[in-house]
């Protein structure tokens, strides 16, 4: 009888021992996972030389080229901040 109780307790001492070298080896390893982005895509704006008439001055062209510029500019500020945040790093939580 106590032969079986010394037997078990070695027995239950071992496993814990390879328990425990089992727990010691662990090894993290962190994979990227690909997500979606959910950023909405600015709506593009109309132009100014879209709505230009066919046979339109110069100095109507040159103030409609001008005004395109700023607004394409905009519209470029809010494409790259919407890309960045989709390329951004995910915080881990």
């Amino acid at each position: 009888m106590i032969a079986r109780r010394i037997g078990t307790i070695i027995l239950l001492a071992a496993a814990m021992a390879m328990l425990m070298g089992c727990n010691a080896t662990m090894t993290q390893i962190k994979v990227p996972v690909p997500v979606a982005c959910q950023e909405k895509e600015p709506d593009r704006p109309i132009m100014p030389t879209d709505r230009l008439l066919p046979g339109a001055g110069l100095d109507a062209l040159v103030q409609a080229a001008t005004a395109e510029i700023e607004r394409r500019e905009g519209y470029e500020i809010k494409l790259v901040t919407a890309l960045r945040a989709c390329i951004a790093p995910i915080k881990p939580e």
